[in-house]
């Protein structure tokens, strides 16, 4: 068994390649979706790819809980609860909702995404596995209370922006447009923004390192996604909304 010592310092450290993942991210754009290089090596189906790297995580993190050594409280299932909708979201629906057909990701990536689903599967399912158990209680704190809507104003945010980019395509359809209404009159990646402050959430209702990290990780990657997004907007479309920031509306 690990030492919670030795966890701790794991997090640490996986936060830590968070920041230099972050730094790395603002000058290389990772190339999936719109951004796809065949030059990064073999390719596999798009729908595959997001399907084997999300779909991961829930297989670790279930992995860690049941070979944990404690017994699972109400809230633990309600916190595990939360990762598994998002990510059965992630990995079961959403690919499925895309209209990318004939489109390819990286074989890297997918490996990349999966890598990242293992380490922070292993953060949260050994943390409740091993060494919290939250009572009932936790539910009537500022934290629970105030992270939980946090994470559902983050997951409205993201599922209808996901839908209004989603039904830009119609049925056969290929190219992008420029999305509009709802949070895209503010910034060019809401869907993103949302994401973004779904696990900010998540760090507030648990109150927790691996939290933190999942929020920090999620950010690292996301962020310099959505500078990359809307950059690309404004070099493809000349009416591109000038007054559109990138993820944080009046900001950036």
């Amino acid at each position: 068994m690990i030492t919670y010592a030795h966890y701790v310092s794991f997090a640490w450290i996986w936060i830590a390649i968070a920041t230099l993942i972050f730094l790395i991210l603002l000058f290389i754009t990772a190339p999936y979706g719109r951004h796809t290089k065949s030059t990064w090596g073999p390719l596999i189906n798009n729908n595959l790819g997001w399907v084997l790297m999300e779909v991961f995580l829930l297989l670790v993190l279930y992995y860690f809980v049941f070979d944990g050594s404690n017994i699972q409280s109400t809230v633990n299932w309600i916190i595990i609860g939360l990762i598994s909708f998002h990510y059965l979201n992630r990995s079961l629906v959403f690919p499925f909702r895309l209209r990318t057909k004939g489109k390819k990701m990286p074989v890297i990536i997918m490996l990349m995404g999966m890598f990242f689903n293992l380490a922070n599967g292993f953060l949260f399912g050994y943390y409740l596995g091993n060494f919290r158990v939250y009572s009932i209680d936790w539910l009537i704190t500022p934290q629970f209370i105030i992270g939980s809507l946090i994470f559902i104003f983050g997951v409205v945010i993201n599922w209808q922006s996901d839908t209004v980019l989603i039904n830009l395509r119609k049925p056969g359809e290929t190219g992008y447009k420029i999305p509009q209404g709802r949070f895209f009159k503010y910034v060019s990646c809401p869907n993103l923004m949302g994401e973004v402050i779904e696990w900010l959430g998540f760090a507030i209702l648990t109150w927790s390192l691996p939290g933190l990290a999942f929020f920090l990780w999620t950010s690292a990657n996301l962020i310099p996604r959505a500078l990359s997004h809307h950059k690309w907007y404004l070099s493809k479309f000349e009416d591109y909304p000038k007054e559109r920031k990138a993820v944080i509306p009046f900001l950036f």
